[in-house]
């Protein structure tokens, strides 16, 4: 066991594989690159608990733009867990994000607590697992984001996202073992999707589209990319509809669910076209 007083303070970035560390051990199955991106998104936007030399809680309480932050990483080790701690990590990293719109994924267990601290649950999230498909058809318009002007990208990204994530998005979509796809159509980004490579199989996230036929185009595309039986996961918004169809026509099955929560006014989101979250950490 570890001696001597708790401490909170900013994780280093060597610590934010602690964090994501923790977070596999839940069962979150994090991507094998996010810490990376996590870090860029807001440098100071993570915290750690330390009993003595010990780190038995984490927190992340990511700045975006001048408006909102979003809580994620609310871990602390079971065997410390009834006894204080992380109320006091909780209470710290709401401070950080104080007069701005805050928004999390709570999993199930912990959302009446987020309840007493002001949150309210916007919609239900959840994560679908299948398998890969292989090789398959990939339908005109479809190409490697990375072709595209950064500027247009980031454009396509904001309405989906309640303020600015510049830093983070140049990131995410460029990640090693990754792949960024876009469709456009008439000259112009109508969605894009990212794939990356997790502990155990892949995740989609983003799926962002202006309809479910080129969500289900762009979803197939970056399956391309991943062995064929190897697990996916997609986490799909429970409100829309067309997302959790086109789960479940790929032979999705439901596994975890969260709940989308905000303290603050609700962001106005098109989640008619939201169809995979980029991440139940940030976002």
């Amino acid at each position: 066991m570890a001696e001597g007083a708790y401490i909170v303070r900013t994780m280093t970035r060597r610590e934010i594989d602690v964090a994501v560390d923790l977070a596999a051990a839940e069962g979150w199955n994090p991507g094998l690159h996010d810490a990376n991106c996590f870090h860029a998104a807001d440098p100071g936007g993570f915290l750690i608990g330390l009993l003595g030399d010990e780190p038995i809680a984490t927190i992340s309480v990511v700045k975006y733009g001048a408006s909102f932050g979003f809580l994620g990483f609310y871990i602390v080790k079971p065997e410390y867990r009834g006894q204080g701690y992380g109320i006091r990590i909780w209470n710290a990293g709401l401070a950080c994000l104080e007069g701005r719109v805050v928004g999390l994924d709570g999993v199930v267990d912990q959302q009446e607590n987020y309840k007493k601290s002001g949150f309210v649950l916007a919609y239900r999230n959840i994560r679908y697992q299948g398998t890969g498909i292989g090789p398959a058809n990939a339908k005109a318009g479809i190409v490697p984001l990375s072709t595209l002007p950064f500027g247009a990208v980031s454009a396509y990204d904001l309405p989906f996202f309640p303020d600015s994530r510049v830093r983070f998005l140049k990131c995410w979509i460029s990640q090693p073992q990754g792949c960024a796809l876009g469709f456009v159509r008439n000259g112009s980004l109508a969605g894009y999707g990212v794939l990356r490579a997790c502990r155990s199989g892949y995740k989609v996230g983003p799926l962002f589209a202006d309809g479910p036929e080129i969500a289900e185009s762009l979803f197939l595309a970056l399956q391309e990319n991943v062995p064929e039986d190897a697990p996916v996961f997609l986490d799909t918004p429970a409100v829309n509809a067309a997302a959790v169809d086109l789960a479940k026509r790929h032979n999705m099955t439901a596994i975890f669910e969260t709940a989308r929560m905000y303290a603050g006014k609700s962001p106005d989101l098109p989640v008619h076209r939201l169809f995979g979250v980029t991440s139940f950490e940030l976002g």
